[in-house]
């Protein structure tokens, strides 16, 4: 599957759409950026499965700003609409796709049960 070009206007639908998503959060001008594409495109190419997103930081400054992205690449990963991996760095290609298997490997309600136990633990803290 080609990767698609996320903008403020279809981001979220992307996301509500589809149960696994990686965005890449890029810039022309990054030369990093421009040595983790191919990786980054090859990977679509193999998880025909996963959905492969760019965000360009540069005319998507909004969701830059939203995702509180200060490092590009970054790379982010959403499964059933919860962020399970957010990191700046550009990745070799063993390195992602590990990530990828990690990914698929979670299960996503044990990870939901985690974060409504962090949250009431925060929210106990807080009062």
């Amino acid at each position: 599957m080609p990767t698609v070009e996320l903008t403020k206007d279809n981001f979220a639908e992307t996301l509500k759409d589809n149960d696994f998503v990686l965005i890449d959060f890029w810039a022309d001008w990054c030369g990093p950026c421009r040595q983790f594409a191919p990786v980054f495109e090859t990977s679509s190419e193999k998880h025909t499965d996963i959905v492969h997103a760019k965000v360009d930081t540069e005319a998507q400054r909004e969701l830059a700003f939203e995702f509180k992205i200060q490092s590009i690449p970054t790379l982010m990963i959403v499964r059933e609409r919860t962020v399970i991996y957010n990191e700046p760095g550009a990745l070799p290609a063993e390195a992602l796709e590990s990530l990828v298997t990690q990914a698929r490997e979670l299960d996503m309600d044990e990870v939901r049960q985690k974060i409504d136990e962090q949250g009431a633990e925060s929210q106990d803290a807080q009062e």
